[in-house]
């Protein structure tokens, strides 16, 4: 059914009140189609005056992390990097109602709705808490964590100087010397499909060389991810949703980064670098091109989609962007007061968080 609707879904996609790349048809179909045990995946879908206007993947687990509590929660998988429900614009406080009403009529075993990959502050957390303040069930942040980001009017040069001491960026302009002593230096910067399959066979070759081969979590170490990586870029380049950036050494690749673009914002997807040349410091070579970011006027802002503290982008982008998981009330007052009784055992152990 789904895959009837992909014009209705991209539509939405284009007055997403959040955008969400991989919740967009594109992403969330060849995850749906390659990664293992989506027979248990159910989306949810909202419609208003006979459009679609909401999306959100969700599943039931039988286990909330390390305990055996069944709940209901958002599908987030391990490059999932936002999770986002795609709702159209004006209609997040009807999504919200609608998701909750069903979460509150089947909420089968699940004790409670747990909300992954949430953007706190964004309009879709505002709409929800605003939902949640008038039927009065509990909502609480459970875990969350800031992550880099891009968003600034200043040019790519001004904002390099902010973001780095001389001291670094005169070792930068050495490294940049040093690797053009050993061939042509040049940067590629593509945002259509031409030479999207080989591409994604360099991609995963350089990604598979390194750290992430050896510890078998590179794309190419599973079939599913690597069909996902390669039908998403496909995908997203035919929607014009995708930048490849490829930092080339006498026309071998040595970095690459897959940005999707979704105005007004971008997410990096994915970066490599080959570490045979990691004295050169290839991967902060290229995302210093990548500043060029910042003079898209459809761009507002890039979502770094990196770990907390992440070593190399952190000192690069100044910007953060706070991501939580949501857990919220559901159902008739026993569950809720069950729920509220383990919600208060878990922030305990986590006192740091608030709701």
């Amino acid at each position: 059914m789904l895959e009837d609707e992909v014009e209705a879904w991209d539509r939405l996609a284009g007055r997403a009140a959040e955008p969400n790349p991989f919740f967009e048809s594109w992403y969330l179909l060849p995850s749906l189609r390659h990664l293992p045990e989506t027979d248990a995946v159910t989306v949810l879908r909202f419609e208003q005056d006979g459009e679609l206007a909401g999306i959100l993947p969700v599943v039931r687990p039988a286990r909330y992390y390390r305990w055996p509590v069944p709940h209901l929660s958002s599908w987030l998988h391990a490059n999932c990097f936002c999770g986002v429900p795609l709702v159209a614009k004006g209609c997040e406080a009807p999504f919200w109602r609608a998701t909750l009403e069903w979460a509150d009529g089947a909420p089968g075993a699940a004790l409670f709705m747990h909300l992954r990959g949430i953007v706190l502050g964004g309009p879709m957390h505002a709409a929800l808490r605003g939902v949640i303040a008038c039927d009065g069930r509990k909502i609480t942040i459970v875990h969350n964590e800031t992550r880099a980001m891009l968003a600034s009017d200043l040019s790519p040069e001004s904002y390099l100087e902010a973001s780095l001491s001389s001291k670094k960026r005169k070792e930068l302009r050495r490294q940049a010397n040093r690797l053009a002593d050993e061939g042509e230096v040049s940067y590629e910067r593509h945002t259509g499909a031409d030479d999207i399959d080989q591409w994604c066979d360099q991609f995963f070759a350089l990604e598979a060389a390194g750290w992430k081969g050896a510890a078998g979590s590179a794309l190419a170490c599973r079939e599913g991810t690597a069909q996902l990586f390669r039908e998403s870029l496909q995908g997203a380049a035919a929607q014009s949703r995708l930048e490849r950036l490829t930092l080339r050494l006498s026309d071998r690749p040595i970095a690459m980064l897959a940005t999707f673009l979704t105005p007004p914002g971008a997410f990096s997807y994915k970066t490599a670098f080959d570490e045979e040349f990691a004295r050169f410091s290839p991967g902060v070579l290229l995302q210093r091109e990548n500043l060029t970011m910042l003079e898209r006027p459809e761009i507002a802002w890039s979502d770094s989609c990196a770990s907390a503290d992440h070593p190399m982008i952190d000192h690069l982008w100044r910007e953060r962007r706070k991501v939580g998981r949501i857990s919220i009330a559901i159902g008739g007052l026993i569950r809720r007061a069950a729920f509220n009784g383990f919600v208060r055992t878990e922030m305990a152990r986590s006192p740091e968080i608030s709701s």
